[in-house]
């Protein structure tokens, strides 16, 4: 059986890339650590390190090993807090998996306004794409999440927020197509596009694009609109993106401008059903249903 107390020494290691640091870290000696990680290899059957370097480095059931312990210690972490958060004084933390959306301001009006109730709530926010962020409420790593449309939300419940989130175009300033109020598809059919790694956002583009797009043109797709922006202007292409995504370019270096025809798309704020709560989660999501719906 796996201890928690084993798998931090385990994080410990590969965080410091060493055995003697991580001891040293953990106020421990050096053989007893090795000797911890060698019981613990035992254990699991798996070798987890290849010796022999001057620093450690993770075989593939090591790598493996390290994703999953990040998300239990996480989980038991947050659970720690969770129930020391058991007070009548609303004192807890709520996690939050955003995009990068415009209705993140909708996002900041609701933990603002619920700060003359609750001052001592604090808030983490993971900026992520909706399905990461899903995932992590599933294994309930993240309380709620501001997700962009289409997602399956069967299994949650939601508020869908009436803000339009719209589909636009990132150029480099001196940008042929830069000077123009909006772009059209044909404008981009002929040079290199940057676009949204999600499966379903990606749909919805090509659906807007035709069959006329030759695919080969896209040469990057990416996570998050701030990583697509550098690309964009270091000449790698274009980016399509949500407009809210981007709202502060540097205008003297990337300029934004809408799709046309217009694509557009929606987005909820989400938690799933029956999931137990701590304190202030639960005060959070009572504070978006009497607000928003």
């Amino acid at each position: 059986m796996m201890e928690v107390r084993v798998l931090r020494y385990f994080l410990t290691v590969v965080r410091e890339e060493s055995i003697t640091k991580a001891a040293e870290v953990l106020h421990i000696t050096q053989p007893t650590l090795s000797r911890q990680l060698a019981q613990f290899e035992e254990e699991v059957g798996v070798r987890l390190f290849n010796r022999g370097t001057r620093k450690i480095v993770l075989t593939n059931e090591g790598l493996l090993l390290r994703r999953r312990a990040e998300e239990i210690v996480d989980l038991i972490d947050k659970t720690e807090r969770e129930l020391l958060e058991q007070d009548e004084l609303v004192d807890g933390t709520v996690t939050i998996g955003a995009g990068e959306l415009a209705s993140a301001q909708i996002l900041a009006e609701l933990i603002k306004s619920t700060g003359d109730r609750f001052p001592l709530m604090r808030y983490e926010i993971l900026t992520a794409s909706a399905d990461l962020t899903k995932e992590r409420m599933d294994k309930g790593l993240t309380d709620i999440g501001l997700l962009l449309e289409p997602i399956d939300i069967e299994k949650y419940e939601f508020v869908r927020l009436k803000v339009k989130e719209r589909w636009a175009v990132l150029l480099q300033a001196d940008d042929p197509l830069a000077p123009q109020e909006y772009v059209r598809r044909e404008e981009l059919m002929d040079a290199p596009l940057i676009i949204p790694m999600r499966g379903n956002v990606q749909n919805e583009l090509l659906n807007w694009f035709g069959p006329s797009l030759d695919r080969r043109n896209i040469v990057m797709t990416s996570s998050m609109s701030t990583n697509a922006s550098v690309m964009v202007e270091n000449g790698i292409g274009r980016a399509v993106i949500i407009e809210g995504g981007r709202p502060y370019p540097d205008r003297e270096r990337l300029v934004c401008r809408p799709l046309f025809p217009e694509l557009s798309a929606t987005s909820v704020l989400a938690w799933k059903r029956g999931q137990p709560f701590c304190p202030a989660a639960d005060k959070f999501i009572e504070h978006i249903k009497k607000t928003l719906v």
